[in-house]
């Protein structure tokens, strides 16, 4: 059986799968950690694992190898891309810097390593406002997604936030994590509290109860009422982790269209391959490695997180 072969092959290999809650169920079952950007990206630097695969879209699995440098990185599936990461470039950063001299860069984690080697610090959905808030600097660049650096200064007024680009976004949030898609939602489940990943556009998390990071969200529902009745607005993978870890609660996505294709690319038939060839690795340039993971580390230090030398 293919989950045989997979728990024989970690064996072998001494090797850890850290899959995003975006993944498909059987992958989710099958991980060893499941969680979101930032407890990935901590998981990552906290394995003693020799090699990692990282069920997630590509960013994730740059990031795996920032922070460990030394280790084996597999990424099952490198076509598992990311729209909202294609929107910051680093000719586009550039010119935004030039545009706002002394203004720290702030990016996403949903950022490809060439955009991270250019910013100040990478923080996630987790910990952007806290870390924003925790800069000096009056004035912040934020990229690349417009959602995000909107909800940030909403959160921290006191500060300038400035998306980099005006238009960046992630197309399953801005199109259904909409404020249509959430209405219909709350019209169909009145009872059932909502949920939104701040990636969503205005109008989506202003009819929101919470608004948070995938784990974020799972928290609060631990939290709140386990037995309660939740629509979650972000993409629909995290419906199933919900589900499988408060059984007692009725969970609704959004909408059963918020997929997205580029993390359902990773099936366990390519996790199992990857292993057995220990390829595709994740490899990145020394000197856009260097630059990236001190912005990474920056990043994890300003929310408390100590990266492992």
């Amino acid at each position: 059986m293919l989950l045989d072969r997979l728990e024989k092959l970690k064996r072998e290999r001494r090797a850890v799968i850290l899959a995003h809650n975006y993944m498909l169920p059987e992958i989710q079952d099958a991980a060893d950690y499941v969680g979101d950007s930032l407890e990935l990206a901590i998981k990552a630097m906290e394995t003693e694992a020799d090699v990692i695969v990282l069920a997630g879209v590509r960013f994730m699995a740059e990031v795996a190898k920032l922070l460990n440098p030394d280790r084996i990185v597999l990424h099952p599936e490198p076509a598992a891309g990311c729209p909202l990461a294609s929107f910051a470039t680093p000719r586009l950063l550039r010119e935004a810097k030039q545009e706002h001299p002394g203004a720290p860069l702030v990016i996403y984690v949903n950022s490809y390593v060439e955009a991270k080697a250019e910013a100040d610090y990478v923080v996630t959905s987790a910990s952007a406002i806290d870390a924003v808030k925790r800069l000096e600097a009056e004035k912040v660049l934020f990229a690349p997604d417009k959602n995000l650096a909107e909800w940030v200064q909403e959160n921290v007024p006191e500060k300038q936030v400035i998306p980099v680009p005006r238009h960046g976004r992630c197309p399953v949030h801005e199109y259904l994590v909409s404020g249509y898609y959430v209405r219909l939602a709350k019209e169909q489940h009145p009872e059932a509290r909502v949920l939104v990943h701040p990636e969503a556009p205005r109008e989506a998390r202003r009819l929101a109860e919470y608004i948070g990071s995938t784990s974020q969200m799972l928290r609060y529902i631990g939290r709140t009422d386990p037995k309660g009745s939740y629509i979650i607005g972000t993409e629909e993978g995290l419906a199933y982790r919900a589900k499988r870890l408060y059984p007692e609660a009725t969970i609704y996505p959004v909408s059963v269209r918020t997929v997205c294709i580029d993390m359902k690319k990773i099936t366990l038939e390519k996790i199992v391959h990857s292993l057995e060839t220990l390829k595709p690795q994740v490899e990145i340039p020394s000197n856009i490695a260097k630059r990236a993971r001190e912005a990474v580390e920056r990043g994890l230090e300003l929310v408390g997180k100590k990266p492992r030398k």
